[in-house]
């Protein structure tokens, strides 16, 4: 019998009726879109803020181990962090005291004399230019040019050459002032870097509370984390974050390292080769050490600038010095430090500096490899080792391949 009382309407029409979207479902779902856009704009325009509280979480994840080795002799986490934190800071205020005379000389003499060893380079490439052309014009088979050339190019090249060699106002090929202007825009962009020092004490700053915070307490943000994800999902949460921060704390150690063993072999070199402010420059590749790849490279463009004032024959050997430094550092230093480390691959390292590079400039450049590293740990542990079931190696594994999880 159908039911022809007043109640409810039949079961079978709702059931038949289609899903539709609600005037309350379109609303909700602008406000997630538009509350998604206001965060990534947020996030843009506080950018650097974002990049310094990574580093500062980095640099607290390596802290956290020595408070740690601390707590086992008794020392309350607050006051082990001081303690560390004021050792590092003293160690280098006493350093910086015994050479901040000679460094800021060095430095100073870096930045005065770069532009010029830079123009020297230029000016070099472009007679090495003018010699080439002068050279394939001679043994050019089409011997008789056009009637009106000829005079004009026999008379302007040696022309040129007189006007520079008395130092007359040539002007410059465009090619050339190409060279110079980013040559030169690197040099700003760098040393503009290191003399902000109002901005770079602010950001040192910003770091360095957060390393303190994270290591005094790490368990209350680990478990803040641990909110963002279901009760049953929580185990595998805290094995993924523990083995990123053991691969983070595996690079810093080594970064720094190799920054120290880098930055001095580089300033002896250069001390023993003769080339003005090689304390300076061992300074700037030890620093830029901590970038791989793109660092060194960076480091490299002003030592081997400073060799050419002395001549195209030290700046090649000055190159030589770089490149084996590099070698030591990539075939001997990395694998020693990093044994049970996680490889990165070089390609994705290059292309992960460009982009970030590209999108936040000089700190994404900082920021990138770290960055990928936390990144590449939770995708072999959740993607490689969960879904697809292959054995791989990660830090902080007691055996030689962890047991796979997941389905097969």
């Amino acid at each position: 019998m159908a039911s022809t009382g007043t109640g409810r309407p039949d079961e079978r029409d709702e059931s038949d009726r289609k899903p539709g979207w609600r005037t309350r479902d379109i609303l909700r779902t602008l406000a997630i879109i538009a509350g998604f856009y206001i965060t990534l704009q947020v996030l843009w325009l506080g950018r650097s803020i974002v990049l310094l509280t990574f580093l500062g979480v980095l640099f607290g994840v390596a802290l956290t181990a020595g408070v740690n080795h601390l707590e086992r002799f008794r020392v309350p986490r607050g006051l082990g962090a001081a303690l560390i934190v004021m050792a590092f800071l003293g160690g280098l205020a006493g350093i910086g005291a015994l050479t901040a005379p000679s460094i800021t000389g060095q430095l100073r003499e870096l930045k005065t004399q770069l532009p010029d060893a830079i123009g020297k380079i230029q000016r070099w490439l472009h007679e090495r230019q003018e010699g080439v052309s002068q050279v394939l014009e001679r043994v050019s088979p089409n011997a008789a040019p056009p009637a009106g050339e000829t005079p004009q190019r026999e008379t302007a090249a040696p022309g040129a050459h007189q006007d520079k060699s008395s130092g007359g106002n040539e002007k410059t090929p465009p090619a050339a002032l190409g060279l110079t202007d980013q040559f030169g825009g690197v040099a700003r962009s760098l040393f503009g870097f290191f003399s902000s020092t109002l901005s770079v004490l602010g950001g040192m700053l910003l770091i360095l509370f957060i390393a303190i915070f994270v290591a005094v307490d790490p368990e209350m943000y680990q478990g803040g984390l641990m909110h963002l994800f279901p009760h049953e999902a929580r185990p595998r949460a805290r094995e993924v974050l523990g083995a990123t921060a053991t691969m983070l704390r595996r690079w810093l150690l080594t970064q720094s390292i190799s920054m120290v063993i880098v930055g001095v072999l580089t300033g002896g070199v250069l001390l023993v080769m003769g080339v003005e402010a090689a304390i300076a420059l061992g300074i700037i590749a030890g620093i830029l050490e901590f970038i791989p790849i793109a660092g060194p490279i960076i480091a490299a463009v002003p030592g081997v600038a400073m060799g050419f004032l002395d001549g195209p024959e030290k700046a090649v050997y000055v190159t030589l010095a770089y490149v084996v430094i590099q070698q030591v550092e990539s075939n001997v230093l990395q694998p020693l430090l990093m044994k049970k480390g996680l490889e990165l691959p070089p390609v994705l390292t290059i292309v992960t500096q460009g982009v970030l590079s590209l999108v936040f400039g000089f700190m994404g450049l900082l920021v990138a490899v770290p960055m990928l590293a936390a990144a590449i740990v939770p995708i072999k542990m959740l993607y490689v080792r969960d879904v697809v079931g292959d054995k791989v190696k990660l830090p902080g594994d007691q055996t030689e391949s962890s047991p796979t999880r997941g389905k097969h």
